[in-house]
C-alpha cells in the first residue's frame, strides 16, 4: 500500500482509501484499497474499490485522489495513467460499487505550454456555488505548481491558472499530493515535493481564488512520511494520515511479504503565527496497558539513564525533560543491551531542533540507515514535551505545539527493546515520563 485516497466519514463510518498492488509487496499495477472503521482503531478490510480499465483512460493505472459528496452521492476525483489525466467515479451508497464516469477523462491533461514534468492527485473543495480542485505538477524550469480549476459539476473544468507556483531551488520542481484546506482563519496547502520526498506546506490567506502565504514549512520531520491526505469528521476534526513508506530495499519488502502502512490518525491544528502542529487521535489511548510513571529522574551530562519496566516495541511515551543548561537532551528507543542496535532522538534546545538518528537503528544492511533532522518551530530554549510511538517498525514522534516526526526502523535482534534518556553538555532533569505498554485492537 501508499498513498490514502478519498478519505471520508460516511454515515458515521471511517472509510480509508489507499493506493494498493494487488499482485505483491512491490510498487506496481495500481488499485485503490478499502478499508472501514467505526472508531479509528478497528478496520475491516473490504472488497477493492476501483482498478484499471484496460480500455479506458486509467488503463496504467488508477493513482491517488480525493472522495467528495456530490448531491448525496460520494464520488471520487483520481489521476489516470498513462498519460496522466483527470478520472471520476461515483460509488454506490455502500461505497463498495463504483461506477466510472463515461466521459472520462474529465480533464486531459495539463495546459501545454507549462511543460508540466507530471500532472496527478486531487484536492476538491465546493466554493462559491462551484466546485474547485488543485491538481499537482510543476511549470518547466520554474518549479512545483498546484494548478487550480473550477466546475459547475464535477465534469466541465476550466483552468484557472496555478492556484500557487514555486522555486525548484526552494520548493522542487514537482509537487505531488496537493491537500488545501481551511484551519482557523488561515488555509494551508499541504505538498508532497519531489525530487526531495518530503512534505512541507504554505500557510496564509485565502480569498477568492488567491492564495497569499506567507510561511513555508516542513509538515513533519521524518524520512519515511509522506502523500499524506486529510479529512474532516463529523467531530469537526480535520484528521490526517501518511503513507509510512518502507526504509529497506524492495527485495527486503518481497522477502518480508508486505509493504507500506498508514501513520497513526493525526489531529491538525495551526498556531497563530501559521505553524501547523498535530497529534494523534485520543481514540488511539484505548488501546493502552500497563503503565510505569517516573518523576524528577537526574540525567547527568553524557550518560544514558535507564529505568525499570520501560522498554518494549510496542510503546506510548509521554517525555517531559527540563533541559537546564544542557545543550540537547533526549532519548533512545529500540536499543540492544550492547547499544550494536539503537536510534537516537535528539531535541536541540537553543534551536528547537529535532533530530533522528537511525545510523545503528539496525544490524541489516539492506535497511535506510541515516540522520534526518529539521526545525520543530518551537522557540529556543524551550523544555521538551513530546510524545513517542513505537510500533513495530514504526516511530512517530509528536513534539507538543512542533512538527511531528513519522519513520521507520528495523532492528534485526529480538533483546533490541531498551529505552534510554540523556542530556549533553549540564544536567537535565527527566521531569516526568509516562510509560504503556500498547495493546493490538480487537479484531474488527
Amino acid at each position: 500500500m501508499n498513498d490514502p485516497n478519498g478519505l471520508i466519514q460516511w454515515r458515521g463510518r471511517y472509510h480509508l482509501f489507499y493506493q494498493h498492488n494487488p499482485a505483491g509487496a512491490f510498487w506496481g499495477d495500481i488499485h485503490w484499497g478499502h478499508a472501514v472503521s467505526d472508531d479509528l482503531l478497528r478496520w475491516e478490510h473490504l472488497p477493492i474499490a476501483m482498478a484499471p480499465d484496460p480500455d479506458g483512460p486509467d488503463a496504467g493505472g488508477c493513482f491517488s485522489g480525493c472522495a467528495v459528496v456530490d448531491d448525496g452521492v460520494v464520488k471520487f476525483v483520481y489521476t489516470g495513467v498513462d498519460p496522466q489525466v483527470c478520472c471520476l467515479a461515483a460509488g454506490d451508497p455502500d461505497l463498495l460499487t463504483w461506477t466510472k464516469h463515461p466521459g472520462n477523462p474529465v480533464i486531459a491533461g495539463p495546459p501545454e505550454d507549462l511543460g508540466a514534468p507530471g500532472f496527478r492527485d486531487h484536492s476538491v473543495w465546493r466554493e462559491d456555488g462551484h466546485w474547485h480542485q488543485v491538481i499537482g505538477s510543476g511549470i518547466a524550469d520554474r518549479g512545483g505548481a498546484a494548478l487550480h480549476y473550477r466546475s459547475p459539476d464535477l465534469i466541465d473544468w476550466e483552468y484557472l491558472g496555478p492556484l500557487l507556483s514555486g522555486d525548484r531551488a526552494e520548493s522542487g520542481e514537482m509537487w505531488e499530493c496537493p491537500d488545501f484546506f481551511p484551519l482557523g482563519d488561515r488555509h494551508a496547502l499541504v505538498l508532497s515535493v519531489l525530487p526531495e520526498k518530503r512534505v512541507h506546506y504554505f500557510a496564509g490567506a485565502y480569498h477568492e481564488g488567491r492564495f497569499s502565504p506567507d510561511r513555508y514549512s516542513r509538515l513533519d520531520l521524518g524520512a519515511e512520511f509522506y502523500a499524506p491526505q486529510t479529512l474532516v469528521d463529523d467531530a469537526g476534526r480535520r484528521l490526517m494520515w501518511g503513507w509510512l513508506r518502507e526504509g529497506r530495499t524492495v527485495d527486503a519488502q518481497i522477502a518480508a511479504d508486505w509493504s507500506g502502512a498508514m501513520s497513526v490518525p493525526r489531529i491538525l491544528a495551526m498556531t497563530a503565527d501559521g505553524r501547523l502542529t498535530a497529534h494523534p487521535v485520543p481514540e488511539i489511548d484505548a488501546l493502552r496497558g500497563r503503565h510505569e510513571r517516573f518523576e524528577d529522574q537526574a540525567l547527568p551530562p553524557d550518560e544514558d539513564l535507564r529505568l525499570p519496566g520501560v522498554e518494549g516495541d510496542c510503546l506510548d511515551l509521554r517525555v517531559e525533560i527540563d533541559p537546564g543548561g544542557a545543550t540537547e537532551v533526549g532519548l533512545r528507543v529500540r536499543c540492544a543491551p550492547d547499544g550494536s542496535e539503537e536510534t537516537t532522538i535528539t531535541y536541540t534546545v537553543t534551536g528547537g531542533a529535532l533530530s533522528i538518528d537511525r545510523r545503528r537503528s539496525s544490524l541489516d544492511a539492506t535497511v535506510e540507515r541515516d540522520l534526518e533532522s529539521g526545525s520543530t518551530g518551537l522557540p529556543g530554549g524551550t523544555p521538551l514535551v513530546q510524545r513517542v510511538l513505537i510500533d513495530r517498525s514504526v516511530l512517530e514522534i509528536f513534539p507538543e505545539g512542533g512538527a511531528p516526526a513519522g519513520t521507520r526502523l528495523y532492528p534485526t535482534r529480538a533483546d533490541s527493546l531498551g529505552i534510554s534518556f540523556f542530556a549533553r553538555g549540564a544536567p537535565a532533569c527527566l521531569t516526568r515520563l509516562d510509560c504503556w505498554q500498547m495493546n493490538s485492537p480487537p479484531v474488527a
